[in-house]
Formats: structure tokens, C-alpha cells, sequence
């Protein structure tokens, strides 16, 4: 008995470990130092930057729903995890070796399709590693040491940084991916799974026929999946801009927005968990709702902010809502979607994410773009620019409202 609670708190270890790791790539790459790169080093516009992030996105748009269907038909989720994570390094590693803006550009594109292939097979692995009553507090698990993930990529790539300049962090940043990842590649194991069918072209396209059947069919499936587009258009968007809107606009140090994003990532820990807890306690649905007023709180705050002193409150408060954000979305997910269709409508969720990843980025890359000429400082089209976003968050609560309570 004692053994096997060892082996289960092993496996749900390893695989929270993973959220760790990929926050590397998503922190030092996504949210910080690429997006510096970009803007500052090279002069690049922020419009470049989000064409980049939606590249990668149509891809993962393409190629997700099928990779779900036959992830569920054949059983398995591990190997498209390992595969797609070890590609992502692979490429992460080539972003600290090149020059040109536009391969670079080229490059982080490919990174980002593989990260975000990853991140779909690792969420559904959820319900093999966790009892079904625990499913909040495990996600709370993963996001937390997620968010510790961020604090840790910080710190241990900094003083690259500092010595060599902004693509110093790259490389470090796929060496630490890699070494994190590597515990949920050897100790997750997934359960037996019977093959539910023959794998084929014609059975996977009737089967992604279905699924698009199937979105209303599956009770409150179709607004889920509303309220998650209209809300990821809006924090997808932070964690690509926020470091440039702080640098740019708030007038933070290099330094003073390595600490903000540290003093971020602290809240977004213990809210990862305790919003697991709150979860299993009163509802995923319930939780969200709270989830989205405080993220509309940390947007006004954001607009208003016109001064460093103020702006430091919008880094613990979106710490707070992002940390809520993931362990609880995945949780209402998890009872929404049929176990039997983890993977497909995983891949289904995914893509709504990334549909929001690829729309929000352009609107406030096309804000800022648009209205240089008219205000070339920049005081008021970024406040435009996350007013905008604001207005995804109200338009998801809308539609969250339609599910509910008891889930």
C-alpha cells in the first residue's frame, strides 16, 4: 500500500514537473526576452511579434483536431508529448544562435507550434494521474510549480542575460526545458488503453467530422469553449505584451521588470492552489466566475495606472487571476468534456486557445500599429490596446454565465 501511494504522489510529481519546465520556454521565450528581442534589439515592430505568435497558430489549428482523434484512438498521449517537447528544444536552442529578424521570427514560430502541440497531450494526461475527486487540487499542483517554474527561469537565466544580452537566454532556456521535462518522460505512465479503432485517413476525417458535430451535442460544451476564446484572447495577449507595455510605457527598468515578473509569478503559485481547493470545494464554474472579475479588475488597474507605484499592484493581482486561470479552467474542462474524448476535445479546447493566441496578439499589434501616427509616444494607444482586451474578458463572462452553477 505504502509503495503504491509512493508511486502515485512519483507520478503526480512528475507530471506537475512538467509545468515547471515548459514554463521556461513560455516565460523566457513567449513573454520576456524574445519579445525584447524583437522590439528592442532588432527594432521590429510589436505587429511583427504577433504575426509571428499567429503563424504558429494556424498550424496547430491545422494539425490539432487530427493528432487528437488519433491520440484517443491509439491510446496514447506520451509519445506526442515527448516528441513535440524535444522539438520545441531543439528549435528553442537555435533561437540563441542566429541574427536575421526574420529567421528568427521563422524559428520561434516553429518553437511555439511545438510548445503549444505539448501543452494540449500533457493536459489530457490529466484524468490518468489523478483521482477524479482531486482533479482541481492536482492542476492546482502543476500550476503552481508552474509559476515557481517562471520565478526559477528567471533567476537561473538572468545572469545570462546581464553578461551577453538578450538571445543569451535561449539556449539555457532549452537545456533547462529539457532537464525539467524529464522526470514526467520516464515516471508517467499511462494506463492500458484499448484501441478503439483502426487508424486511417478516411475514419480520422469522418472523425473530425464528428467532433465539429458534436460541439452541441455535448451539454455546455459549445459556451465552455465561447468563454474560453472570447477570455484567452485577452490573457494570451498579456503574457506576450505585458513586459513590452511595462517597458514601454510604465518606464520599467530591465531590472525592475525581472522583479515584477517575479513578484507575479509569487501570487500566481499560491492562487494555483488554493484555487484548486476553492474548485473542489464550490464548482469549477463558480470559480471561474470569481476568476474573470478579478482579471477585469486587473485590466482597469492596468488602463489607470499612469505612474510605476500603481502598476506594481497590476503584477500580484494578474499573478492571481493567471495562477486561477489554468488549474481551474482545466478542471471545468474535465467535467464538461466525455472521458473517452479527452484528447479530441482537449485539441478542440486547445484550438480556441489558439485561435486567441494568434486573434488577440493581431488586434493589439493593429492598435498600436494603426495609431503611431496619430500618438507616436505610445501613453494612450496601449491603454487602447488592453482596453480592447477588457472587453474579451466582459464578453466571456457572458457566455460563462449560460453554464451551470452545479458544474
Amino acid at each position: 500500500m505504502a509503495e503504491r501511494k509512493f508511486r502515485d504522489n512519483l507520478t503526480i510529481f512528475s507530471w506537475a514537473l512538467y509545468d515547471f519546465a515548459n514554463t521556461f520556454f513560455a516565460m523566457n521565450v513567449v513573454s520576456l526576452y524574445f519579445a525584447l528581442w524583437v522590439t528592442v534589439d532588432k527594432g521590429g515592430k510589436d505587429i511583427f511579434y504577433s504575426l509571428a505568435i499567429a503563424s504558429s497558430m494556424v498550424f496547430i489549428i491545422l494539425f490539432l483536431p487530427t493528432l487528437g482523434i488519433v491520440s484517443d484512438r491509439i491510446g496514447r498521449r506520451m509519445p506526442f508529448l515527448i516528441y513535440s517537447t524535444l522539438l520545441c528544444i531543439i528549435f528553442t536552442g537555435i533561437l540563441g544562435v542566429i541574427s536575421p529578424l526574420i529567421i528568427g521570427l521563422l524559428i520561434f514560430s516553429i518553437a511555439n507550434f511545438f510548445y503549444q502541440l505539448a501543452s494540449v497531450f500533457y493536459n489530457s494526461l490529466l484524468t490518468q494521474i489523478s483521482p477524479p475527486d482531486e482533479i482541481g487540487r492536482v492542476s492546482g499542483y502543476g500550476v503552481s510549480l508552474s509559476y515557481l517554474g517562471t520565478i526559477s527561469a528567471l533567476i537561473l537565466v538572468r545572469p545570462f542575460v546581464l553578461r551577453l544580452g538578450n538571445q543569451a537566454a535561449f539556449i539555457p532556456t532549452a537545456l533547462y526545458f529539457l532537464l525539467f521535462s524529464l522526470p514526467c518522460f520516464l515516471f508517467v505512465r499511462e494506463k492500458p488503453h484499448r484501441i478503439t479503432s483502426e487508424i486511417g485517413l478516411l475514419k480520422t476525417i469522418r472523425g473530425l467530422k464528428d467532433t465539429v458535430g458534436d460541439l452541441k451535442k455535448i451539454p455546455h460544451l459549445f459556451n465552455f469553449l465561447l468563454t474560453s476564446f472570447l477570455s484567452l484572447n485577452a490573457i494570451n495577449t498579456v503574457l506576450i505584451f505585458m513586459g513590452v507595455y511595462a517597458k514601454k510605457v510604465i518606464g520599467f527598468s530591465d531590472v525592475e521588470l525581472n522583479n515584477f515578473f517575479i513578484l507575479s509569478s509569487v501570487f500566481a503559485i499560491f492562487s494555483s492552489v488554493l484555487s484548486g481547493f476553492i474548485s473542489d470545494r464550490i464548482g469549477p464554474r463558480r470559480t471561474m466566475s470569481l476568476v474573470l472579475f478579478f482579471w477585469g479588475l486587473t485590466l482597469s488597474i492596468a488602463i489607470l495606472s499612469f505612474k510605476k507605484g500603481i502598476f506594481w499592484i497590476v503584477g500580484p493581482m494578474g499573478g492571481v487571476s493567471l495562477g486561477a486561470t489554468w488549474t481551474v479552467s482545466r478542471a471545468l474542462a474535465i467535467k464538461i468534456i466525455p472521458k473517452s474524448r479527452l484528447a479530441e476535445f482537449f485539441g478542440v479546447y486547445g484550438i480556441t486557445g489558439r485561435i486567441s493566441s494568434l486573434l488577440g496578439p493581431i488586434i493589439w499589434g493593429s492598435i498600436i500599429l494603426f495609431l503611431e501616427p496619430i500618438e507616436p509616444i505610445g501613453f494612450l494607444r496601449y491603454r487602447l490596446a488592453i482596453l480592447s482586451l477588457l472587453a474579451f474578458i466582459v464578453s466571456g463572462y457572458f457566455f460563462l454565465r449560460k453554464i451551470p452553477n452545479l458544474l
